[in-house]
């Protein structure tokens, strides 16, 4: 890992991507908008967040390494990072663009919210998960319909009301993510649930041929 960036807070993020800070806690990025020519956009090979990302991929020819393993991770998919997580990344495409979105939130929104007291719940932010989330099209139009609410609110003048509006859309938008992770891992089950079906059948068929005799245990 040669050059690390480190992410303390939103705003470090959005400078990073050369957009306007709207809300010192809450950021999204649309990856159309960035120019990714900008001489001002240093080269770097691992990110050091102090806050809570989602990236939504829409592009093809970048690999991410989290928690030091590789991570799936491609077109299509969102990923999940917590504070003091790295990512390190690999472009195999020198010309690779990023192309989707990206929604920061530091640690310090939560106190005193319904989210707060939920962050614990939403365990795809850890490392512990090497699997990206992938949606289908549905799914994704879901995510993107939140995140221009979070933007909307984002966009406001701040009242008594905004850190309350913010805080349940990203609620709202990570209990669907809760949900499509349960259903992509219970659809994994059963795939794995399949192959066990098959082995077994096969050992069986070997046990009961003169295989054995022939060959020994497998």
């Amino acid at each position: 890992m040669q050059n690390k960036l480190t992410i303390t807070k939103v705003g470090d993020y959005l400078a990073l991507r050369g957009q306007e800070v709207l809300h010192p806690m809450v950021g999204i990025v649309d990856f159309e908008e960035v120019d990714e020519s900008a001489k001002t956009i240093p080269e770097y090979d691992a990110l050091h967040f102090h806050c809570y990302a989602l990236f939504l991929k829409d592009a093809k020819g970048c690999k991410i390494r989290y928690g030091g393993k590789p991570y799936d991770y491609d077109e299509g998919t969102l990923v999940f990072v917590g504070p003091d997580q790295v990512v390190e990344l690999s472009k195999n495409d020198p010309n690779y663009r990023p192309k989707g979105y990206a929604l920061l939130f530091h640690p310090d929104l939560l106190p005193g919210t319904d989210l707060g007291r939920k962050m614990h719940e939403y365990s795809f932010f850890s490392y512990s998960v090497y699997e990206a989330l992938h949606l289908s099209s549905r799914e994704r139009n879901l995510i993107l319909s939140l995140l221009d609410k979070i933007q909307f609110e984002i966009e406001q003048n701040l009242d008594k009301h905004s850190k309350k509006l913010i805080t349940s859309n990203i609620e709202l938008l990570l209990d669907y993510c809760l949900r499509f992770y349960d259903r992509q891992f219970l659809t994994r089950e059963a795939e794995n649930h399949g192959y066990l079906l098959k082995i077994n059948t096969l050992l069986d068929e070997y046990f009961d041929s003169e295989k054995t005799r022939e060959h020994g245990t497998p």
